[in-house]
């Protein structure tokens, strides 16, 4: 199998899927589509999203059997077309490095083989968006409505260190903050300005005493321009803010508290843009799944399972906020995510394919209890 998923993986690489290219997307899901039809036998339905690229979805089963469980994933990345004749897709001592390989190309193909090894009449549906790093906006009603109809979700991206499942994620919010002062000479009249870069400069040192880390929540600077030349009181500045919270009560405390920063007496105006992205994927939330999955993987012969919180997102922040069991990180095996030296390992990775299609078959044998 090593040879064929390899040869899978290369042609999913080489058809590259920056978000932001809607073209470039779309033609990899031609290459999907391809593959997939190659693995499962069977090609995928297409839908096509309004404002963005279309999703692939390959169902198994009777369309209302009770008990169907989602596999989710994307096939979008985050490099720039060209970045592969920079940097081939390239096996060596066990491991593929390329470009998307982690995140998450690989995983595909783990939900793909996963599929083809499932009896026809398992209740499954395969779920590839093509918007994820980009947060999901033509995406997001499509996921929520088709993990409404699942007892479960089981999401396809890359897993934490070590192979570890994702068992919680923190939210994520975004926040641009836009001051408008009062141009003046810097050298003549300063005093006749308001300036918009010390308003903005106070804004940081604010922000930075939201953070409470003990907590699971940070808020960043991550990004900061003001000004037009170098003596001129700058009238305008911008300032956005990366804010990651563990639970969904500070998530929706700091959001108030940085809209309540545009309200504070100033003579520089202060505009807030943005708010929530994506609410915390909390502790709990895959816990029964866990126990599902450690009990397979010692079925299986595999070395114990672990599993981790981590910061970032994915789309499984959308499906356990909506209170459906979610686990995450069941994708390929390796590390180095939106990096360079982005890696998979092959042999655990391609342990990843018997752990989930024995996931969702004892899930479909053996439903969750409802809520």
């Amino acid at each position: 199998m090593e040879e064929g998923f390899t040869a899978a993986l290369r042609s999913l690489v080489e058809a590259e899927s920056p978000s932001s290219d809607l073209l470039a997307v779309e033609t990899c899901g031609d290459r999907l589509a391809a593959v997939g039809e190659s693995i499962v036998g069977a090609a995928p339905e297409r839908i096509p999203l309004p404002g963005g690229p279309s999703a692939l979805v390959w169902r198994r089963g009777e369309a209302n059997a009770p008990g169907r469980v989602l596999l989710l994933g994307h096939r979008d990345t985050v490099w720039p077309l060209g970045t592969t004749q920079k940097r081939p897709l390239s096996l060596e001592d066990g491991r593929i490095r390329g470009p998307g390989v982690f995140d998450m190309k690989a995983g595909l193909l783990v939900g793909l083989y996963a599929l083809a090894r499932l009896d026809p009449h398992v209740p499954v549906t395969l779920l590839v968006t093509g918007d994820e790093e980009i947060g999901s906006e033509s995406s997001r009603e499509l996921i929520e409505a088709e993990a409404r109809s699942c007892q479960a979700v089981l999401v396809l991206e890359g897993a934490a260190e070590g192979g570890a499942l994702k068992r919680a994620r923190k939210g994520w919010s975004i926040y641009t903050l836009r001051c408008r002062g009062r141009s003046a000479h810097a050298g003549l009249e300063p005093h006749k300005g308001a300036n918009a870069l010390v308003r903005m400069a106070e804004l940081v040192a604010e922000a930075q005493r939201l953070n409470a880390p003990d907590r699971g929540l940070t808020v960043t600077p991550t990004l900061a321009r003001a000004g037009q030349t170098v003596n001129t009181v700058p009238d305008h500045a911008e300032l956005h803010l990366d804010v990651r919270a563990a639970c969904s009560t500070d998530q929706w405390s700091v959001d108030d508290r940085i809209r309540a920063l545009a309200d504070a007496p100033s003579e520089i105006e202060v505009a807030v843009e943005g708010g929530r992205n994506r609410p915390p994927m909390e502790e709990g939330a895959a816990t029964a799944l866990l126990e599902r999955a450690a009990r397979h993987a010692r079925e299986l012969g595999e070395r114990p399972l672990e599993s981790a919180a981590v910061g970032g997102i994915s789309d499984a922040n959308l499906c356990a906020a909506m209170g459906i069991p979610t686990l995450d990180g069941l994708g390929a095996v390796g590390g180095g995510p939106h990096a360079e030296h982005e890696w998979v390992d092959v042999d655990a990775t391609l342990h990843r394919i018997p752990l989930v299609s024995a996931l969702v078959d004892g899930l479909a044998k053996h439903p969750l209890p409802g809520p």
